[in-house]
C-alpha cells in the first residue's frame, strides 16, 4: 500500500530528492525502466505528488544529468584559465569519470537538450558546452576551430565512452518509454533551461548545427591510418 508523502517514516518529498533517486533507479536498472510511478513507488508516494516537485519527463532527466554533470561544470569553469590541452584533458577524465560510475546513467548525457535538438554532436548539457566553447575562444581559438574542437573531442569522448557503458551493461539506445508529463508551473525546473543561458552556443547555432559527420569520419579514419603507419615504421 502506498504511503502518504507525509508520514512520518517518509522523508520530505522535495526535488532534490527526487532526481537523486531517479539517478539511483537509472543506476541500478537504466533509464528504460523508469516511470513516474515506479519513481513514485520507490518514495512511498503517489505519482501524481511528484509533480508539485518536477514538470515531467525533460524535466526530470535535466535534473538527472544536471546531477550527474554538476562536479564537471565546476572543474570547467575552474580550469577554463589554463592552458588548452590541460583543460581538454580535465574535461575529458571528469566525463569518463561520470561514465564510469554511472554508466546506466550516462547514455542520457549523450542525447540531445530541448533547448538545442541541433547540435552536433548531441549533449544534453548546452551549459557545458557554453563553458567548453567560451573556454577555448578565451585561449586564442577562432570560432571556427572552437566548434571544430567541440566536434571531434565530444565524437572521441561519446563513442569511447558509450562503448565503455555498454561493456558495462547499459543501454546505448533512445528511453523506449517516455515519461509521464505533468502541468506544474515551476519556473526553476532545469528543463526550462534556454539558449539564453548559454551564450556562446546561441551565436554559435550555425555552425554547430552543421552536418559534417562523413567529412569528420574521414579524418579520423586518415588520422588512425597515419598513426598505425607510423607504429609500424619505427
Amino acid at each position: 500500500m502506498i504511503k502518504k508523502a507525509n508520514a512520518p517514516d517518509t522523508p520530505k518529498l522535495s526535488r532534490e530528492l527526487i532526481i537523486h533517486t531517479a539517478l539511483e533507479m537509472i543506476d541500478q536498472s537504466g533509464a528504460q525502466g523508469l516511470s513516474m510511478r515506479s519513481l513514485g513507488q520507490q518514495l512511498n508516494v503517489e505519482a501524481m505528488a511528484l509533480y508539485r516537485h518536477v514538470h515531467g519527463k525533460e524535466d526530470l532527466l535535466e535534473g538527472v544529468v544536471a546531477l550527474l554533470m554538476a562536479d564537471l561544470t565546476d572543474t570547467l569553469e575552474k580550469e577554463s584559465g589554463q592552458h588548452w590541452q590541460p583543460f581538454l584533458q580535465a574535461v575529458a577524465h571528469g566525463v569518463r569519470r561520470i561514465a564510469t560510475e554511472h554508466p546506466f546513467a550516462f547514455p542520457l548525457v549523450a542525447t540531445r537538450h530541448p533547448a538545442a535538438p541541433w547540435l552536433r554532436p548531441p549533449l544534453r548539457s548546452i551549459q557545458v558546452v557554453n563553458t567548453f566553447l567560451t573556454a577555448l575562444i578565451g585561449q586564442g581559438f577562432t570560432d571556427a576551430q572552437a566548434v571544430g574542437a567541440y566536434r571531434s573531442f565530444s565524437s572521441f569522448l561519446l563513442g569511447q565512452l558509450l562503448l565503455e557503458a555498454a561493456v558495462r551493461g547499459a543501454r546505448t539506445g533512445p528511453v523506449e518509454e517516455p515519461l509521464d508529463e505533468g502541468d506544474a508551473d515551476l519556473p526553476q525546473r532545469d528543463g526550462s533551461l534556454s539558449l539564453n543561458d548559454a551564450p556562446e552556443v546561441k551565436r554559435l547555432r550555425a555552425l554547430l548545427s552543421e552536418d559534417r559527420s562523413q567529412e569528420e569520419f574521414e579524418v579520423s579514419l586518415e588520422a588512425l591510418l597515419d598513426r598505425l603507419d607510423h607504429q609500424l615504421s619505427q
